[in-house]
């Protein structure tokens, strides 16, 4: 495949994933829409969809890798890192591209959630539940979790290995089960597999952290919060923000170097 079919397929596929991923925490964080409070169990399996969604839409123009961690693992699985920045800029630009439309579709959501005294505080606002987490949160704005992950207890270590963690199981699915003949994407069972893990992932590990297991997924959504005219918005949490790409990075590479031990 050609490096523009892999700029283009990692593109539109990322962007359906964040589109699809990040709409349904917007429908489930904010005022107005139907799907207020459906609870995690709605955003586990709405990131599986869209999981499904985006590798079958992206996988014949670029094996739909969707996620650094899984173009990092490939590379040194292969030891091939040729189209390795076609790959990563696709995926960057895509979950930015995707973030935005997620803001598009809910634009109306977002700013009845952002005016709300309840949400947001100001003159005549009561305390809430939500706002005291929040508060402790520090530099992340009310609906910052729509676009990038957080952690529930600030503790760096465990907040790192949790995504390295979640990474190495996603990545040893994928390279175990879920690539395509060629063995340089995902084909047509392993993304109903790897759709199915990263519920899993969730499901099981991903109340710590929210479970980035992608750092296009975090970063760019991240980028974009803070790019976009939101009122109140508060802020993008950069302080926590080398986590979510860093832990898993360093979980691709322990689960490519497992496969190349116990599986090659």
């Amino acid at each position: 495949m050609s490096s523009s079919d892999i700029f283009i397929g990692e593109t539109i596929g990322t962007a359906i994933l964040i589109l699809l991923g990040g709409g349904v925490c917007a429908a489930v964080t904010l005022k107005a829409s139907k799907a207020r409070n459906a609870g995690w169990l709605a955003i586990t399996f709405g990131w599986g969809f869209a999981v499904l969604t985006a590798v079958y839409t992206s996988a014949p123009l670029s094996g739909a890798h969707l996620n650094p961690a899984v173009t990092v693992a490939l590379a040194i699985k292969d030891n091939d890192w040729s189209n390795v920045p076609a790959y990563l800029a696709g995926q960057l630009l895509g979950a930015m591209i995707g973030a935005a439309l997620v803001w598009v579709a809910y634009y109306g959501q977002f700013h009845a959630h952002l005016t709300d005294k309840e949400i947001v505080g100001g003159p005549g606002a009561q305390a809430t539940e939500a706002k005291a987490v929040e508060a402790q949160e520090t530099g992340a704005g009310p609906v910052l979790g729509i676009f990038s992950t957080g952690p529930e207890i600030r503790n760096v270590v465990q907040n790192l290995l949790t995504e390295i963690i979640g990474t190495v199981v996603l990545v040893l699915a994928i390279l175990t089960q879920g690539l395509n003949n060629n063995g340089d994407g995902l084909g047509p069972i392993g993304a109903l597999i790897v759709a199915l893990v990263v519920v899993s992932i969730g499901l099981s590990l991903g109340g710590p952290t929210g479970y980035a297991i992608n750092p296009a997924r975090d970063l760019g959504p991240r980028i974009v919060h803070a790019l976009l005219p939101l009122p109140n918005k508060g802020g993008s949490d950069w302080g926590y923000a080398w986590i979510p790409v860093v832990g898993p990075l360093i979980g691709a590479a322990i689960a490519a170097g497992i496969y190349n031990v116990a599986f090659a």
